[in-house]
């Protein structure tokens, strides 16, 4: 059996016998792409099933490509030799290598593990959570966040936390109320991009779903770096534009994002959520001036509201309280729970939001009605995202 074809047989026998950890190009030719270095392999299992997944390590940026078995190996063979020239495959039993000398010819050779045996092949589902991104993501380091060795800067720290926790919950929503191949996204007041880039590279390069994300942002200057820094990374689908979100009406939504949209900005995002039918819904309200301007409580809680604390943050859970259950008469699952804080401000409350047009009928009615009855103990004559949805 030829070199080539025996490493090939190798990887294909290791990938269905799930002994596959990793596989390795390295020694790039002339013939491969610019400034790309190496190309690593391993195993994800996705909505379609157990995949390959090539990660293209370019000077300046990764890009992710998922294959089937047979289509992975095929891209094996037309890269072996030609683009790379050295070739180590990873097993728990053997390590595998395949190398091609200066006149062109192939060599292949085994030798002991060079690594533990794990405990379970490491796929994107039954990664440590801190892994549903990598801090050597490039985008990382051109935000500022990570070093150039992929290392999060102490400063940072924080917001490498709220990035993955993040993600948790968007991973826990995709579960609950999967999204199409190809969503529309947008991130509605969308600031430098820190998890707007951390929302594309999960869907793409972890999910294989190949979204198209629109970050709105009014400040222009905003807009031009992450604009400057997808493209450098190569994340062709991500885009920003200046924009108030007021203006923007896209013709289709799947998934609605709004962090730290300030007071009935947020109320703006939901109402586009909403018309658009998207299928997830997930803010973080920021103020909450317009209900504490109105609110004149004639309740049991009267009393208490005297304090100008205590009125502010009654304010606040009646504010986002109305904006749960108008969403759910609009035939959402919701859950309101407490979001990492951000250095940016301290409110760290979270609405999220899953399309469930079974529960339409049978919840519209009663959440209107107590929607209603809030209004009327609070004496607030109109909630801001009920006037959006008249």
């Amino acid at each position: 059996m030829l070199p080539t074809t025996q490493f090939l047989a190798t990887f294909r026998s290791a990938f269905t016998s799930g002994q596959l950890l990793k596989c390795t190009l390295s020694k790039p030719t002339s013939s491969a792409p610019e400034d790309l270095k190496n190309i690593y392999l391993r195993p994800v299992e996705l909505k379609k099933g157990l995949q390959v997944a090539f990660n293209f390590r370019y000077k300046t940026r990764d890009e992710i490509k998922n294959f089937g078995l047979e289509e992975a190996v095929a891209q094996l063979e037309a890269l072996l030799g030609t683009s790379f020239l050295n070739a180590d495959l990873l097993t728990p039993e053997r390590d595998f290598s395949l190398q091609f000398d200066k006149k062109g010819e192939a060599h292949f050779s085994e030798k002991k593990p060079s690594i533990n045996t794990p405990t379970a092949i490491p796929t994107a589902h039954n990664r440590a959570k801190n892994r549903l991104l990598d801090p050597a993501a490039p985008w990382l380091h051109l935000l500022g966040i990570s070093n150039s060795k992929g290392e999060v800067l102490a400063a940072y720290q924080d917001k490498w936390r709220q990035i993955n926790k993040y993600l948790e919950i968007i991973e826990s929503l995709l579960r609950e109320s999967p999204l199409p191949t190809g969503p529309q996204i947008a991130d509605m007041g969308s600031g430098k991009g820190y998890l707007t880039f951390a929302l594309y590279d999960f869907l793409e390069n972890q999910l294989g779903l190949a979204p198209h994300i629109t970050g709105i942002e009014l400040r222009p200057a905003l807009v031009d770096f992450c604009n400057k820094t997808a493209q450098q990374v190569g994340f062709q689908n991500l885009r920003f534009v200046a924009q108030d979100i007021a203006t923007y009406q896209p013709e289709r939504l799947d998934m609605l994002i709004a962090l730290h949209a300030c007071d009935t900005a947020t109320d703006l995002a939901l109402a586009a959520g909403i018309r658009q039918k998207a299928r997830i819904i997930v803010v973080a309200p920021c103020c909450h001036k317009q209900i504490r301007r109105e609110m004149q409580a004639k309740n049991e809680l009267t009393p208490l509201l005297q304090h100008g604390i205590l009125e502010e943050r009654q304010a606040e859970i009646v504010t986002d309280g109305i904006r749960a259950l108008l969403l759910e008469a609009e035939g959402y699952h919701t859950k309101v729970f407490e979001f990492i804080s951000t250095e940016h401000t301290a409110k760290n409350v979270m609405i999220t939001a899953t399309k469930d047009d079974r529960r339409l009928n049978q919840r519209s009615v009663e959440a209107l009605a107590q929607v209603e009855a809030l209004k009327l103990g609070f004496g607030i004559r109109e909630h801001w995202l009920e006037k959006l949805l008249a």
